[in-house]
C-alpha cells in the first residue's frame, strides 16, 4: 500500500506542468520593458519640468528676426499665414489668465473666487499637472472658463528643437482632450512675457506654433505673483490704469499661492467697482470660442495618457516604498548578521563535551564525477579520524566507479547502481553505512584531514541531529570565482552563524554536512520531493526536534562554476529548491519547539532575505539609474557608495572570522554590477518559476578538475587518539579494500599509517591481511 501511495506522488509532481523557459524570459522582458517605460515617463513628466517661474532670471536674446508689427503689436498672436497678424482686447476690458495650474489645492480656491465675483478666465494649463488632475481640468471648464496649452513639461520653447516642441503641443492637447473631451488653440509659451520681450528663438516657437494651428497670447500686466511679493503688491501690479483692455498674468499653481487668492479678490472688487469688464481671452478680444469638441480619437488618445501617467506615478511611489524597504531590509540583515557572528564566535570557544572518537561513514554520491572524484576520495582516505568511505555511482557513463576501484584506496568502497538521483545514491549510502555517524559529501569536495574529525565533534549532545560544515570555494581565479568565494564567506557562512545560534539552521550543505543515523531513519532518508534535497532534509529534522549546529572549522573545498551559464543552472536549482521546501514546511510556523523556531526564525529569515529582499533589490539599483538620470547624481552616488561601504565592512568582518585574506573583496565594486544583478534574476526567475507550477530537472553542474586532494600536515602525526582509534575500527569485511599485491602489508599499524597519509616500512609481521581482518571482525 505505502509503495503504491509513493508511485502516485510521484506520478502527481511529475505531472507539474513544464512549460518552456523562455515563457518566463518573455514575461520578464515584458515586465522589465513596462518598468522602463513607466519610470522614463514619470521622470520626464516630473523631474524634467521646468521649475522656474515664468519671468524669473531670464535674458532677452537678438531679436532681428522678429517683425515689428509683432514686438509693437498687440498680445495675442496668429502667426499662421504669410503674414503675422495679433490683436489685443478691447477697451474697458480685463483678459484674467492663470498659468502652471491646475492645483488641488489652489485652483479650487481661484474657482471659487472668480464664481463668486461672477467671472470667468483663461486658465493656461500645463499637460503632466491635466493628467494628475483630470476631474480639476474638467471642472475649470464645467464652469465656464477656457482652457489654454501652457506645455506638458513647461519648458523653454524657444531652446529646444522642433520635434520636442511638437511633442510637448500635441501631449498638453492630448491631455485636455482626454480629460475634457475639447481642445483648444489657446497657447502661452512659458517664460513669456509682453511682446517687446520677443527673441528669436522666441519667434521661431511662435510661428511653428501658427503652423500647427495655435494662437499665442502673450501678457500685458503680470502681476509677480509667482515672486510672493505681498498681496499689496500683486494687486498694485495687476492694478489697470485707463481704459485700455489689458490680458492680466496670475498663477494658481507652482507653490503657495495664498497671496494670489487674496489678490485675485482684491482686484475683481476694484476691477467691478471701476465698470471694467473681466472675461476669458476669447471674450475680451472678440474671438471665435477656441475649445471645440474633441475627436474621439484623440479623446481615447488622451484617456489612455492619463492612465499611463497616473500608473507611472502609482509605480513610482510602489518603487520608492520598496527602495526604503530593501535598504532597510539590507541594513537590518547586516547588523543582524555582523552581531550574531559575534556572538557565535565566542559560544563556539567552549567544547561541546568528551571527544567523539566513534568512526563514521562517509558517503559520496557520484555521477559522471571523474574529473575530481580521485581528490575527493583520496582527502578522505587522508582523514585524521576513523572513517569508511562509501562511493555510490549513480549510473555514471564517464567510468567514476572504475577509477575509484581502480585506486585501491583503502577502507573505501564503491556500490553501483542505476541512475535514480542524488536523494536515491545518498539513500542507498545510508542503507549500506556501517556506523551510525554519517557524513555526506558531494564528489566535487576535497576534504582537510581534519574536517570530519571536526564534524563530528557536536554529536557529544545527543539532541544534535545534523552538523553543517564550512564549505570553501577551491577555484576562485578570475571575477567570477573571486565572487563566489566573496559570497561563501559573507552570505553563507554568516548566515549559517546566525541561524545556529537561533536553533533554526534551514540547510546542511551537500558539500560537507554530518548526520545521525537515527535522525535520518525518523526523517524517512532523504526525499526526492524537492530540487534543494539538503535544504528538505534538514529542515525535516528540525520540524522533528533534532537541534542543527555549524561547525566553522570544519573545512571543505568545492569547486564552483566557471561560467555564469553553469552559475545560473546552480543556483536556479538552488533558489527554486529551497522555495519549494519552505513551501512544504510550512507548517513549521504554527507549530512550537525546535519546528516553531525553524518556521518562525528560519524560514522568515528566509523569506525576507533570500526572497523579498532579492525581489525588492532590483529597485535599488533601477531607481539608481533612474536618479543619475532625473535626479540629484550626485545624492545618487553618495546612497551607492553608502550601500558599498556597508558591504565591504560586512565582508572584512566576515573574512577576519573566517582567517582568509580580504584582498578579494577589492572586486566587490565590480561584483554590484554583473554577479548581484545574475542572483536577483535567479531569485525572480525561480519566483515566477514556482508560482507557474513548473517542475524542473534535477541539473547537474559541469566539473572541472580543478580539485586536488590537501597534502596531508605532519601535525596529523601528533594524534595518536586517532591512529589508536584507527587501529580498534572494528573493519566490516565489506568496508576493506580490495586485495592489494603483498597480503602482508595490512597489518593494523601500517593501515593507521595510511590512512594518516604517512609512509610506513613494511616490518616483517607474521599475520596477514586475512588475519587481521579475522581479528578485527572478531573484536566485532
Amino acid at each position: 500500500m505505502s509503495s503504491n501511495r509513493r508511485r502516485s506522488r510521484r506520478r502527481r509532481r511529475g505531472s507539474g506542468r513544464e512549460l518552456p523557459l523562455r515563457t518566463h524570459w518573455l514575461l520578464l522582458g515584458t515586465l522589465a520593458v513596462t518598468l522602463t517605460l513607466a519610470l522614463l515617463i514619470e521622470g520626464y513628466t516630473q523631474h524634467m519640468f521646468g521649475s522656474t517661474p515664468d519671468g524669473a532670471g531670464l535674458t532677452q536674446g537678438p531679436s532681428g528676426q522678429v517683425p515689428n508689427a509683432i514686438s509693437h503689436g498687440g498680445p495675442v498672436i496668429s502667426a499662421s499665414g504669410a503674414t503675422p497678424r495679433t490683436t489685443r482686447p478691447r477697451p474697458g476690458t480685463v483678459a484674467l489668465t492663470f498659468d502652471d495650474g491646475p492645483d488641488p489645492t489652489w485652483t479650487p480656491q481661484i474657482l471659487e473666487v472668480l464664481r463668486r465675483h461672477g467671472v470667468h478666465a483663461t486658465f493656461f494649463v500645463i499637460g503632466e499637472n491635466v493628467t494628475a488632475h483630470p476631474d480639476l481640468t474638467r471642472q475649470i471648464v464645467a464652469d465656464g472658463n477656457e482652457l489654454g496649452v501652457h506645455t506638458f513639461t513647461h519648458p523653454n520653447l524657444g531652446l529646444i528643437p522642433a520635434w520636442q516642441r511638437t511633442l510637448q503641443l500635441r501631449e498638453t492637447q492630448l491631455a485636455i482632450a482626454g480629460a475634457t473631451g475639447r481642445t483648444t488653440t489657446l497657447l502661452r509659451p512659458p517664460y513669456s512675457a509682453g511682446n517687446d520681450s520677443l527673441d528669436d528663438a522666441d519667434w521661431a516657437a511662435i510661428r511653428q506654433a501658427g503652423s500647427e494651428g495655435y494662437l499665442t497670447v502673450l501678457t500685458t500686466q503680470d502681476t509677480e505673483d509667482w515672486q510672493r511679493p505681498g498681496v499689496l503688491r500683486i494687486v498694485d501690479n495687476g492694478t489697470v490704469h485707463g481704459r485700455a483692455g489689458q490680458i492680466v498674468l496670475m498663477h494658481d499653481a507652482g507653490g503657495d499661492r495664498s497671496e494670489s487668492v487674496a489678490a485675485l479678490d482684491a482686484l475683481l472688487t476694484d476691477y467691478q467697482r471701476r465698470g471694467l469688464t473681466v472675461g476669458t481671452v476669447s471674450a475680451t478680444t472678440g474671438l471665435s470660442s477656441p475649445m471645440q469638441p474633441a475627436a474621439a480619437r484623440d479623446h481615447w488618445m488622451g484617456l489612455a495618457l492619463i492612465w499611463a501617467l497616473l500608473l507611472s506615478h502609482w509605480l513610482l511611489a510602489v518603487i520608492g516604498w520598496c527602495m526604503y524597504a530593501a535598504g532597510g531590509l539590507s541594513v537590518l540583515r547586516a547588523v543582524i548578521s555582523v552581531v550574531a557572528a559575534r556572538r557565535h564566535k565566542r559560544w563556539t570557544r567552549y567544547a561541546w563535551g568528551d571527544p567523539v572518537t566513534e568512526p563514521a561513514t562517509v558517503i559520496v554520491p557520484a555521477y559522471n564525477e571523474s574529473a575530481g572524484i580521485e581528490a575527493a576520495v583520496r582527502s578522505l582516505v587522508a582523514s585524521d579520524h576513523p572513517v569508511e568511505i562509501i562511493v555510490v555511482d549513480d549510473g555514471s557513463t564517464d567510468g567514476t566507479a572504475d577509477l575509484v576501484e581502480s585506486l585501491g584506496l583503502p577502507g573505501v568502497r564503491v556500490i553501483r547502481q542505476q541512475n535514480a538521483g542524488k536523494p536515491a545514491a545518498l539513500n542507498t549510502g545510508i542503507a549500506a553505512a556501517s556506523f551510525d555517524l554519517l557524513v555526506m559529501v558531494d564528489g566535487d569536495t576535497v576534504f582537510e584531514p581534519d574536517a570530519v574529525r571536526r564534524l563530528i565533534q557536536p554529536f557529544a549532545e545527543p539532541h544534535v541531529g545534523a552538523v553543517s560544515g564550512n564549505a570553501k570555494v577551491v577555484n576562485r581565479g578570475g571575477l567570477l570565482g573571486r565572487w563566489q568565494h566573496i559570497e561563501y564567506v559573507v552570505g553563507f557562512n554568516l548566515d549559517r552563524r546566525l541561524f545556529d545560534l537561533a536553533e533554526c539552521m534551514p540547510t546542511v550543505p551537500g558539500a560537507v554536512g554530518a548526520f545521525r543515523r537515527e535522525a535520518l531513519e525518523r526523517a524517512g532518508g532523504v526525499s526526492d520531493a524537492t530540487l534543494a534535497e539538503d535544504t528538505d532534509l534538514t529542515m525535516a529534522l528540525c520540524r522533528d526536534g533534532w537541534r542543527v549546529v555549524y561547525e566553522e572549522q570544519a573545512v571543505a573545498w568545492t569547486e564552483a562554476p566557471a561560467s555564469l551559464g553553469a552559475l545560473w543552472r546552480q543556483r536556479y536549482r538552488w533558489c527554486y529548491g529551497t522555495m519549494q521546501a519552505m513551501w512544504k514546511h510550512r507548517g513549521a510556523l504554527l507549530q512550537g519547539g525546535a519546528a516553531g523556531k525553524l518556521g518562525r526564525r528560519g524560514l522568515g529569515y528566509l523569506l525576507l532575505f533570500q526572497v523579498l529582499l532579492p525581489l525588492l533589490a532590483p529597485v535599488v539599483d533601477i531607481f539608481a539609474l533612474y536618479g543619475l538620470v532625473f535626479l540629484n547624481p550626485w545624492y545618487v552616488l553618495a546612497l551607492w557608495c553608502g550601500f558599498l561601504l556597508l558591504q565591504l565592512l560586512m565582508g572584512l568582518y566576515a573574512f577576519r572570522l573566517d582567517g582568509e585574506r580580504p584582498g578579494p573583496l577589492w572586486s566587490l565594486p565590480l561584483q554590484q554590477f554583473v554577479y548581484r544583478q545574475l542572483m536577483y534574476l535567479v531569485v525572480i526567475q525561480s519566483a515566477i518559476t514556482a508560482l507557474a507550477g513548473v517542475r524542473l530537472r534535477w541539473q547537474r553542474m559541469e566539473r572541472y578538475g580543478s580539485l586536488q586532494a590537501p597534502a596531508t600536515p605532519a601535525s596529523t602525526a601528533t594524534h595518536p587518539a586517532a591512529a589508536t582509534a584507527l587501529t580498534n575500527i572494528p573493519i566490516p569485511a565489506h568496508a576493506l579494500p580490495p586485495e592489494p599485491p603483498l597480503a602482508d602489508a595490512w597489518v593494523s599499524e601500517a593501515y593507521a599509517a595510511e590512512r594518516l597519509g604517512h609512509e610506513y616500512e613494511q616490518p616483517n609481521y607474521p599475520y596477514t591481511q586475512y588475519d587481521y581482518r579475522d581479528q578485527q571482525n572478531a573484536g566485532r
